[in-house]
């Protein structure tokens, strides 16, 4: 994958490359090197009269003191409707901004933690927009396997806040 392709936003910045969004991720975590952190990426989509608009947020949560996010969308030309292609799409999009966060990065945004508290702590989690109640239901189990097969811990809704809402609110 070329993380040169993937341009990010946030209120305050636009055009985040890849290695500006891991700058910001470790700028945060030095700030308080002693809390935990819980970094999640989900993905939200909606459809709009010219096609789908898919959001995928990656958010670094300081638990209990605030957090840091930043997002990447993508645009398909085709109204997506079919509910399983639409959470296939999402949890894909999910897992390709996963897979630009290597070992190396991940260790270079927690070094600060490992520096002054010599344990990991945080978590890493993709936030998937699904739930025990209603349609996306029949999904839970083939969407979270292709999560923890990557290594990572799933969540769904009510605890998939990045997907359900975070991203959500940019998909308008």
């Amino acid at each position: 994958m070329n993380e040169e392709q993937y341009l990010f936003y946030n209120l305050s910045e636009r055009d985040m490359n890849f290695k500006r969004v891991i700058f910001h991720l470790r700028e945060f975590v030095q700030k308080d090197p002693y809390a935990h952190y819980r970094l999640s990426i989900g993905t939200d989509s909606q459809v709009h009269s010219k096609g789908t608009k898919f959001i995928t947020a990656l958010h670094l949560h300081r638990v209990g003191n605030g957090a840091w996010g930043c997002l990447n969308s993508c645009f398909h030309n085709r109204k997506i409707r079919n509910l399983k292609e639409k959470i296939f799409l999402e949890t894909l999009y999910s897992q390709e901004i996963a897979l630009l966060l290597t070992p190396f990065h991940l260790n270079e945004i927690f070094q600060p933690i490992y520096d002054q508290v010599g344990t990991k702590n945080f978590s890493f989690e993709i936030h998937l927009d699904i739930g025990e109640v209603g349609l996306t239901k029949e999904f839970i189990q083939e969407m979270t396997s292709k999560i923890s097969a990557m290594g990572i811990t799933p969540k769904i809704k009510p605890e998939s806040y990045t997907a359900f809402s975070y991203a959500n609110k940019f998909t308008k």
